[in-house]
């Protein structure tokens, strides 16, 4: 005879056992939220082509996606908006004048074998979006590599068919000795625009999400503000650029423009805020965070400076993907009572 229970009764179940009430879904909805205004200012700036690369890339994604989900016999995780989030965080790191059928390869790249081949959201070691674009730029590299100005400067009588992005103007004269030269000022010049001014604004060429770095930054601050991602790898990633590139440049006034350039240039503030905090992709505890972050930072100024290549933010991003599982073991805190 079993003896008589008394008190009250407690389910035993494997953890989370608390629940903040956000769903894969609602995150996805929120990061996509906050690219739009960098959305916006491409499209007012290349017009109808972004357009139609951004539908390319997302419908691509979309379609692959369902395939994918069909062809191994899984449920269907298109309304969980991963899929159409990683389309339009691929267009945004594409140029404005791509082939669509060459933005349409990428988005079959990022899902099926990015992410699909290893069991879909939550599995994949590397960002879907960001390892389409190394395999596109590896793969389409002329066309990767050809920038064209703004519809607006096109009507203004400017060259719409290949111009320099501020990092390869920059790389054209980092032998140069900064200190020695008597109007360094001018290499930092675009069109009688500053720099700055320019890179902040998006009076540049570039990719579609790299032109206006205040875009950017009203998107990473209202992900800041919904909590969907921390101060850590950002600050992180974008003070270590800022840092080398302040001591590369010689430490002086120059320096310190030279330093604001590569953090407002490229994609350091979209990869820094929109893919480096990928959840999937990126560690979990706030010291990993950090040394995430750094790493990232580190190896984009590394692959700038002393690379062939003008750009490296998603090298260092997908380089540093590899190293997460490792950053969270040894960042992870030891249990209460555990030796």
């Amino acid at each position: 005879m079993l003896p008589k229970q008394t008190g009250e009764r407690y389910i035993l179940s494997s953890s989370p056992h608390a629940h903040a009430k956000s769903s894969v879904s609602g995150i996805m909805l929120d990061v996509i939220i906050a690219l739009l205004p960098a959305f916006a200012c491409s499209v007012w700036f290349f017009g109808v082509k972004a357009l139609l690369v951004a539908g390319t890339c997302i419908a691509s994604c979309i379609v692959t996606e369902a395939l994918s989900r069909i062809a191994m016999k899984r449920e269907n995780t298109i309304g969980d908006l991963s899929a159409v989030l990683t389309g339009l965080l691929l267009a945004l790191n594409l140029p404005p004048d791509i082939p669509l059928w060459m933005a349409a390869v990428g988005g079959v790249f990022a899902i099926g074998v990015c992410k699909q081949v290893f069991g879909g959201l939550g599995y994949n070691p590397f960002n879907p979006a960001l390892a389409a674009r190394a395999f596109m730029l590896v793969s389409f590299s002329e066309a990767m590599t050809r920038w064209s100005s703004s519809t607006w400067k096109a009507a203004a009588g400017v060259d719409a068919v290949t111009t320099a992005t501020p990092l390869q103007y920059l790389k054209t004269f980092a032998t140069a000795a900064w200190e020695k030269m008597p109007d360094a000022d001018r290499v930092l010049d675009l069109s009688n625009v500053s720099f700055l001014k320019a890179t902040f604004l998006g009076n540049v060429n570039g990719c579609l999400g790299e032109v206006c770095s205040l875009a950017l930054l009203a998107g990473a601050a209202y992900l800041l503000f919904r909590r969907v991602i921390t101060w850590h790898i950002p600050a992180a990633f974008l003070g270590t650029v800022a840092i080398y590139a302040f001591f590369n440049y010689g430490m002086n006034v120059n320096a310190l423009k030279l330093a604001e350039v590569h953090v407002l240039s490229g994609g350091a503030i979209l990869g820094a805020c929109f893919m480096a905090t990928d959840y999937v992709t990126s560690p979990i505890t706030a010291k990993g965070k950090l040394i995430f972050g750094c790493g990232c930072g580190l190896l984009t100024m590394l692959i700038r400076t002393q690379g062939s290549f003008p750009e490296g933010v998603s090298f260092a991003i997908l380089i540093m993907n590899a190293f997460t599982p490792l950053i969270s073991r040894f960042t992870q805190p030891k249990t209460f009572g555990a030796k």
